[in-house]
């Protein structure tokens, strides 16, 4: 019994602070699977459905004339979305999304409990600000996908398009080439 007591408090403990790893990762797991019946059922009738146009130049690539289904969530202006169709058309991606309430709605859950945890560790707001944010990131999911730009470098330019593996199409060897007797 004296051992059985220490385990169940430890178990408390843990539960307190690390429950919402175990509440967030089940009910993003169903959010998914919701979205994923709901739009391979095509029950979509109901939902406030926009359109987004993106500029995109792919060659070769046809023209669709039929939406395919997609399940791709994603964030605009801060507000959660959810894209259930797209197609290619005209040099358009032409992507039908709704908004994911559902989605806000966990994060918003699991943020507000984050920082009712930490409040008391950290009262002051000016002071410890940037621990509060290093400490609540460690919690966070992270995006599922980031857009980043490339720079290219000011050495290498590039005339034209080369059809070869290497950087630069001029070779910068430093050994002449073999001699052969």
């Amino acid at each position: 019994m004296k051992k059985l007591i220490p385990v169940l408090l430890f178990l408390c403990f843990v539960s307190y602070h690390f429950g919402y790893y175990l509440y967030y990762f089940s009910s993003h797991y169903q959010l998914e699977q919701s979205w994923q019946d709901k739009i391979y059922s095509e029950q979509t009738e109901g939902l406030e459905e926009r359109l987004l146009e993106i500029p995109l130049s792919a060659p070769y690539m046809a023209d669709q004339d039929e939406y395919q289904l997609t399940n791709t969530r994603f964030e605009k202006d801060g507000k959660y979305y959810r894209a259930i169709k797209q197609r290619y058309q005209k040099d358009m991606l032409q992507i039908v999304y709704v908004p994911d309430t559902a989605r806000r709605t966990l994060e918003s859950t699991v943020q507000k409990w984050i920082s009712f945890l930490t409040e008391k560790d950290y009262p002051g707001k000016s002071e410890n600000s940037t621990q509060l944010k290093i400490f609540i990131k460690d919690y966070v999911e992270t995006p599922s996908f980031e857009i980043q730009w490339i720079v290219s470098s000011p050495y290498l330019q590039h005339q034209g398009f080369i059809f070869s593996t290497y950087k630069s199409p001029f070779f910068q060897l430093t050994t002449p080439p073999p001699q052969f007797a």
